[in-house]
């Protein structure tokens, strides 16, 4: 055992009392023997930036970042990945002297839970996300990088997906990514339905047809810990044999943010298999 002080990481959110990052990055410093703690800091409203600073000048090395400071982590930083700037958000960042390192984790955890997890490949796929906010926008790059044959951005407000999409097209993205209202599904099928709204959370189901599921497809709700969300649901009923929240994408983009700071990447399934629940 190492007599140095062990090295600080933080979840920084408001609130922060229900997340599981700590139980999960400290299985991950024991799994791989790392000598390090990691704690929650809940951020005053208004005083990200200061309350950044104190952890740095008390030796901190980095942070996970959730709402509703993904925007304001990004602004702080000194150098955005292609994945942080693209979403507009970062949800972890690492400290090396003056310089500030964002990364988007949420769409790579989202990718790497769906194809190695589940064993859904998603090359050559029509996929489906619902919803054009800030978690939308970071699946969308890690999506289109596996290549799929089409990816539909479906929103409420048919303006927010035309633009969202127009953005990352402006920025390389082709035909493959299109977007539209919920109207514009009637005629069309999904082999992956993501549902990135926050419908769920509050057990309100987005108007989405069930015509639009695939029976040996896939319905993923980023939402976790909910057991059958209403869109799980509606994906069930429409026959959808395989379901999953979002507990694993949790995991996976922790394991992301864990191997960026410490140069290991921890083992993922028991976690997942830890804090899922049931889906009934």
């Amino acid at each position: 055992m190492s007599t140095q002080n062990p090295d600080r990481y933080a979840v920084i959110g408001n609130p922060i009392s229900q997340t599981k990052s700590p139980l999960i990055h400290m299985a991950f410093a024991a799994e791989s023997g790392q000598h390090l703690v990691y704690s929650a800091l809940e951020g005053p409203l208004g005083q990200f930036a200061a309350t950044v600073d104190q952890f740095r000048a008390e030796g901190g090395k980095g942070l996970n970042v959730t709402v509703p400071f993904k925007l304001d982590a990004c602004a702080y930083a000194t150098d955005l990945s292609d994945e942080a700037h693209a979403a507009g958000a970062a949800n972890a960042l690492k400290f090396e002297g003056e310089r500030v390192y964002a990364q988007n984790f949420d769409g790579v955890g989202l990718v790497r839970d769906i194809t190695h997890n589940l064993g859904q490949p998603l090359a050559g796929k029509r996929v489906l996300l619902l919803g054009a906010g800030g978690a939308a926008r970071g699946a969308i790059l890690p999506i289109l990088r596996e290549g799929p044959a089409c990816l539909f951005v479906a929103n409420r407000t048919v303006d927010k997906a035309q633009a969202l999409v127009q953005a990352f097209r402006a920025n390389g993205a082709g035909d493959t990514l299109q977007g539209g209202g919920y109207e514009a599904l009637a005629e069309r099928r999904f082999d992956v339905v993501i549902n990135a709204t926050s419908a769920s959370l509050s057990a309100a189901l987005p108007p989405l047809p069930a015509s639009a599921f695939e029976a040996d497809g896939l319905a993923y709700d980023m939402v976790y810990g909910k057991g059958l969300t209403p869109f799980l649901k509606l994906a069930q009923q429409a026959g959808v044999r395989q379901l999953a929240d979002g507990a694993g994408m949790l995991v996976e983009q922790a394991a992301e943010a864990f191997a960026w700071w410490r140069g290991v990447r921890p083992e993922t399934r028991a976690m997942i298999a830890r804090i899922s629940v049931p889906l009934i």
